[in-house]
């Protein structure tokens, strides 16, 4: 075309559509890549799932978000309208209590993961138990507490007071409870020395050099520990359905069974 020619109109008009569409696409893919994964997860599997969400995103190129409380916290704040992709449980109860309210698409449910109970002393510690019917767990106790969180929401709590009844040993200490918001903070009663027991999952205990196991609750007197995980009814986020088919991944399965876990 000659120097200084101009182009016809329509090739303009023409040119500018396709630039206009070009944009438009790469900015509907770079905000999907961009918006990140918002994962609402029960409070003992910050270390394992950090560590999964992080080889997703070096794998995807996913961002995740991921909020750590306890389950009853967590379903709460999903029934409230907080915004969330993933909801992780630490128990049936509260995935349950969300699908009962259609807050978690019942298509996208699966069972995760398993983990055990455990009673725990501070590291130093000199206390011995043989954790079985009628145990001596008040005494070992001395003038201090049993940490543990809520038996009345949380559910290693739950758990935890459930494991004590079935064993004849609850009203024993039910006064003399040190209730934490989660399991985390259970764990750090103890590892803290500022209370001589308490009550976590195995998981947590082996997560922290300050505390030691001194039993295993028999699987037999409480529920069965299972980690159920839905995408939130509200999600419109497309990465959800590459996350939950990472999260079956052998990658995933063996940074679980690393940190404790039972893969179901």
């Amino acid at each position: 075309m000659a120097r200084g020619t101009r182009l016809p109109a329509s090739r303009v008009f023409i040119g500018s559509i396709l630039l206009l569409l070009l944009g438009s696409a790469w900015s509907v893919s770079a905000s999907a890549q961009d918006a990140k994964l918002v994962i609402f997860a029960a409070a003992s599997l910050k270390d394992a799932l950090d560590e999964v969400n992080a080889a997703f995103r070096h794998e995807k190129g996913q961002d995740t978000a991921t909020s750590y409380a306890a389950s009853s916290t967590l379903a709460k704040q999903i029934e409230a309208a907080a915004p969330a992709d993933i909801f992780i449980s630490a128990d049936l109860d509260w995935m349950d209590y969300l699908a009962k309210r259609n807050l978690v698409k019942l298509e996208t449910r699966a069972n995760l993961l398993g983990n055990r109970l455990v009673l725990i002393a501070p590291v130093n510690s000199a206390v011995q138990l043989a954790i079985g019917p009628n145990f001596l767990l008040a005494a070992a106790l001395g003038n201090g507490r049993l940490a543990i969180a809520d038996p009345n929401s949380v559910p290693a709590g739950k758990y935890g007071k459930a494991a004590l009844e079935a064993l004849g040993v609850w009203s024993s200490v039910a006064d003399r409870l040190a209730p934490a918001e989660n399991v985390r903070a259970t764990l750090a009663l103890v590892s803290r020395g500022e209370t001589p027991l308490g009550i976590v999952y195995q998981t947590d205990a082996d997560s922290d050099k300050g505390v030691k196991i001194i039993g295993a609750f028999p699987e037999n007197t409480h529920p069965p520990i299972i980690y159920p995980i839905a995408v939130v009814a509200s999600s419109t986020n497309p990465a959800t359905v590459d996350y939950l088919a990472y999260l079956k991944s052998p990658v995933a399965r063996g940074i679980f069974e690393k940190n404790g876990f039972t893969v179901l």
